[in-house]
């Protein structure tokens, strides 16, 4: 980690060390073995917050904390996150129960992007670390993993109650998105958004209101009283209440799709064992209908006219110094 800039982001520090894991236990190569695939998925799922934590405290200039082995899974993780001088951090309970929620109902959701990623991969037989790597470079973007910063960033856009109203108009005029409702597979309220929902007032106890909860709350009234979204199948996901949570845990808008992954690290090595331990496993090979041109001649790079020829940038040649110099 000491190798990435100040301002790297963390997810893309997660994402090279997961990978980088392989080259510190070759050994999980062997995946015909059943010990050493049972010791790949016991070190992922202990590493991965550990790695995270890491990459928050780069990024904040801070020097890393170790796990205890006194803390729980989730407790250690808050503690490498934010202890300071303190000689024993204790997590507030209802804190580290909240997370830990979280990170069981992000576990493992059917075959969404980043787990079909890493049975993709995994499925040539590569070691789990370059495969669940695969998953966290799929959970990076922005469509995938990025949900609930944008429904914070949609609260504060509406800033009060009062503009509930007028920002559901500019939703049915597609002015804006409505960000945490609807799902690809859910056409009702999501169950996990539910649970959630739950415990965010413990949350908040803890913590301290957060004056968007009033906002996410009334706009949820609303928008479940509309017939304009609740004929569209749109109800709260697992995104709409989440980010109040990160946030209530003092855990920056960065580090959300992080969190993602430690919790579904989990349902991706279980996936990816699963997927070895199938007798009848062959590599991932989707087919592809090319419908472009059939017949074409090669032409020179040099004798190509108009569209055939492509023109691109003049190449910037990196300047070293003479030898010598």
């Amino acid at each position: 980690l000491e190798g990435f800039r100040y301002d790297a982001h963390p997810m893309g520090m997660l994402l090279a060390s997961v990978g980088a894991l392989s080259t510190f236990y070759p050994e999980a190569k062997a995946i015909e073995d059943e010990e050493e695939r049972y010791m790949a998925a016991v070190r992922m799922i202990a590493k991965v917050p550990t790695l995270a934590a890491f990459s928050y405290r780069h990024n904040r200039g801070l020097p890393y904390v170790y796990p205890a082995n006194d803390l729980s899974y989730t407790e250690n993780f808050l503690a490498m996150m934010f202890k300071m001088t303190e000689v024993n951090y204790e997590p507030d309970p209802r804190l580290a129960k909240a997370l830990d929620i979280l990170f069981i109902l992000h576990a493992d959701h059917e075959q969404n992007c980043s787990t079909a990623a890493v049975r993709g991969v995994g499925s040539s037989q590569v070691d789990p670390y370059s495969a669940v790597a695969a998953g966290v470079a799929a959970l990076y973007g922005p469509l995938h993993g990025g949900a609930n910063e944008a429904v914070l960033r949609m609260l504060r856009r509406i800033e009060s109650v009062e503009n509930i109203p007028k920002f559901l108009e500019r939703v049915k005029n597609r002015d804006e998105k409505l960000m945490g409702f609807g799902h690809r597979v859910y056409k009702n309220y999501d169950p996990r958004a539910r649970i959630i929902r739950q415990h965010v007032d413990e949350v908040l106890e803890a913590t301290g209101e957060n004056p968007l909860l009033e906002i996410a709350t009334e706009l949820e009234r609303q928008a479940l009283d509309d017939d304009y979204f609740t004929e569209r199948k749109l109800y709260p996901n697992v995104d709409f209440f989440s980010g109040l949570i990160y946030e209530a845990l003092r855990i920056p808008a960065e580090m959300f799709t992080v969190i993602f992954a430690i919790g579904r690290t989990s349902g991706w090595i279980s996936q990816w064992l699963e997927m070895i331990e199938d007798e009848d496993l062959k590599i991932a090979r989707p087919r592809q209908v090319y419908t472009g041109i059939r017949d074409r001649d090669y032409i020179d790079l040099d004798e190509r006219e108009g569209e055939e020829k492509i023109v691109g940038p003049p190449a910037r040649r990196p300047k070293f110094p003479r030898r010598g110099a």
